[in-house]
């Protein structure tokens, strides 16, 4: 177990050199995470309600009965459509904001743990970053169906339950295999890429958009274990859960592999979505929008 100084030291150097990714990999205890990176974990805790307090309020504005809009909503696909906008947004606004700064705003398992197999996020740190995301989507789920008056319980809203479609399960799995791949592999690309890595939430926000209102049809769109597991509790939807704790891990985790193997080995700056930012890295140690910066500098170089 590291010394206080040394894990201070750790946590506030900026540099990338082995020793120090070494020692702060092999030594942050579960104590040592809960001391120094709460705030971060509370970030995603609240982040998680965020996102599912918003699907739960959109879907129910979308598609239920008593809806004030509802007379003006042409079909189904619309309200997907719509639907899938109302969450890209929601997800620009969490990643760009003071918490989705410094947490790295995953919300998501399945995202944390493929930065956990790239080496980017330590054991602990991920393992109460998942506890934080399940445990904010309860939080969400429950805030709105308590500000909704139980709306968010209605058949046609169901708590904006990701549920397998007409096809079945397998159509299911095999989609969110799909869409899950795909959008860590944006993720990779663009947060590796010096033009491109500002845009990074744009890139995730675009795909999450055009998921749920083309793809939601086969999986219900979650590409998020929390993002599914919230709406189940509340509304008794057990059947399939297992894939969407499979899928989306296992489609970013070969992501990962395949950008491993592209680059040769090389893994990713970061484990933010959005790093060139003034907020502390718990990643890599930066404190600083300069340090940040000369790291992303020598990472391209």
């Amino acid at each position: 177990m590291l010394s206080d100084p040394e894990l201070e030291t750790v946590r506030r150097t900026g540099s990338r050199a082995k020793s120090a990714d070494s020692l702060i990999n092999d030594g942050l205890t579960p104590s040592d995470g809960l001391r120094l990176h709460w705030p971060e974990y509370l970030m995603e805790a609240g982040e998680a309600a965020i996102y599912l307090f918003s699907a739960c309020a959109f879907a129910t504005l979308l598609w239920h009965p008593a809806s004030p809009i509802q007379s003006y909503l042409p079909g189904d696909v619309v309200r997907r459509m719509l639907m899938g906008l109302a969450m890209g947004v929601t997800i620009m606004a969490i990643v760009l904001s003071p918490w989705g700064k410094q947490s790295g705003a995953h919300f998501n398992p399945a995202v944390t743990f493929t930065f956990w197999r790239l080496g980017k996020v330590t054991r602990w740190d991920a393992v109460f970053y998942c506890t934080a995301q399940f445990s904010g989507a309860l939080a969400g789920v429950a805030l709105a169906a308590l500000l909704l008056r139980g709306a968010p319980a209605h058949h046609a809203v169901r708590f904006a339950a990701t549920l397998p479609g007409i096809h079945g399960d397998g159509v299911a799995f095999v989609a969110e295999l799909v869409i899950s791949f795909l959008l860590m592999s944006a993720i990779r690309f663009a947060t590796n890429h010096r033009v491109l890595a500002p845009y990074t939430h744009c890139f995730a926000a675009v795909l999450a958009a055009v998921y749920i209102a083309f793809e939601s049809p086969l999986s219900g769109m979650s590409t998020n274990p929390a993002r599914t597991f919230g709406p189940a509790v509340y509304g008794n939807y057990w059947h399939a859960l297992w894939i969407y704790f499979a899928a989306p891990p296992l489609g970013m985790f070969v992501a990962a592999q395949a950008f491993l193997w592209i680059r040769e080995g090389k893994g990713p700056i970061c484990a933010k979505l959005h790093h060139d930012n003034d907020k502390r890295c718990i990643f890599c140690q930066s404190g600083s929008r300069l340090t940040a910066t000369n790291e992303r500098q020598a990472h391209y170089a």
